[in-house]
């Protein structure tokens, strides 16, 4: 049974917008925190950005700050995570995840026992 179902990647210019979409079902409802972590290739997955409740806290990877948004839409059960600005080197396989994450651990994948499938997003230059 899927639990975090990410969609929305594609191919997409420099300076360009994506954005993905996480779809939240069972158990990882419950979670804390949700996540969207990427990895580029050859590369170790890295944080981007996460949210928690309650109050809807975010945070973000320096990388990201002002460039990308993640939200929660909870009637729908979905995160979001708005990628505005996009640069070549945003290129990577994002992953959404969800956890029980306190304290300023967000960051940590171990946080999350939730994952994707990964979706790919390519930036163009």
């Amino acid at each position: 049974q899927a639990q975090v179902v990410e969609s929305g990647g594609g191919l997409v210019q420099a300076g360009g917008s994506l954005r993905l979409s996480c779809a939240v079902s069972g158990r990882a409802l419950s979670t804390n925190t949700m996540g969207w972590f990427r990895q580029a290739p050859g590369k170790e997955r890295e944080f981007v950005a996460a949210i928690k409740r309650p109050g809807g806290s975010t945070y973000y990877a320096d990388s990201v700050k002002g460039r990308f948004t993640i939200s929660r839409d909870s009637a729908k059960n979905t995160i979001y995570l708005q990628m505005n600005s996009l640069k070549p080197e945003d290129t990577a396989v994002y992953y959404c995840a969800g956890g029980y994450s306190y304290g300023s651990r967000y960051y940590l994948e171990d946080e999350y026992g939730y994952w994707g499938q990964g979706t790919q997003v390519t930036v163009s230059s």
